[in-house]
């Protein structure tokens, strides 16, 4: 992982039109190749902070550096081009007739020859397993199917940062591993990788580094492992760690030190006594 910071918001606000406050004085730095998780209760801010990074929402006070660029003087096109967002709903991004002319939209967009842009969606329906659906309408396909399409159309335009809404909404369990196995692989190959998810499991497996929203506000930042083990912190979100995490806890100092998040952890340390 980078020292270098790909996403800086600094003192930012947003209230809306209704004067509803959904950031109130956020302040978060992501490094290039981190895997971070923003977690909280529903309204706590997570996808106003997201829109913000990808310059869909500007700040109302404050600002956010995005690969370098001020967010309230790039367009969403230019940003585009470093940070792919895929919305909780695929249904608001997907605007093709097929399959493959949705994957295909991003880079001929960015002015890619259409031999280069074959090569790249035939890629990405292989990597999602998707081939089958090439040419599909894709709203006669089911939502996990829709999500992972808007997933590939916008990698299809291999942004530097990926910032993922509830990347396994409609997701069974095995599709849902699939995807963050994904996930997890654009990240071991220099990808910066944001998702929000209610899923706290997940969370544990996968980020490296969690955020916790409530109230329009950064309630704790840090390591995954930390964040799950400050009990205080998640009730006021309203979240619950792992049920592994918890077991831990009531039990010697030896696992509280080491800080539990998954079975493997828990196992890893019973075996060493």
């Amino acid at each position: 992982m980078s020292n270098e910071y790909v996403v800086d918001v600094r003192n930012v606000s947003h209230v809306y039109s209704n004067n509803i406050v959904a950031l109130n004085n956020v302040n978060l730095k992501i490094r290039r190749g981190e895997f971070l998780a923003i977690i909280g209760h529903n309204g706590s801010g997570k996808t106003t902070l997201a829109k913000h990074i990808n310059g869909l929402l500007k700040p109302t006070a404050g600002e956010v550096i995005v690969h370098g660029m001020d967010t309230r003087r790039h367009s969403v096109a230019e940003i585009a081009r470093k940070v792919g967002y895929v919305f909780q709903n695929p249904d608001h991004q997907i605007c093709m007739k097929t399959v493959y002319d949705e994957l295909a939209f991003g880079p001929r967009n960015l002015g890619y020859p259409e031999e280069e842009v074959r090569r790249i969606v035939d890629d990405m329906l292989a990597l999602f397993n998707l081939d089958k659906y090439r040419d599909a309408h894709p709203f006669l396909l089911s939502k996990a199917d829709r999500l992972r399409i808007a997933l590939c159309s916008v990698l299809t335009m291999k942004p530097e940062t990926l910032i993922v809404d509830e990347p396994t909404t409609g997701q069974d369990m095995r599709q849902s591993y699939e995807v963050m196995e994904i996930l997890k692989r654009l990240n071991i190959e220099g990808k910066t990788v944001i998702f929000i998810t209610h899923n706290m499991r997940l969370v544990a497996e996968y980020a490296k580094r969690s955020a916790i929203m409530n109230n329009g506000r950064i309630l704790m930042d840090g390591p995954t492992a930390e964040v799950f083990n400050n009990f205080e912190a998640l009730s006021l979100a309203q979240l619950k760690p792992p049920q592994v995490t918890i077991l831990a806890s009531k039990l010697v100092d030896r696992f509280k030190e080491s800080r539990v998040l998954n079975v493997d952890d828990f196992l890893r340390i019973l075996r060493s006594f």
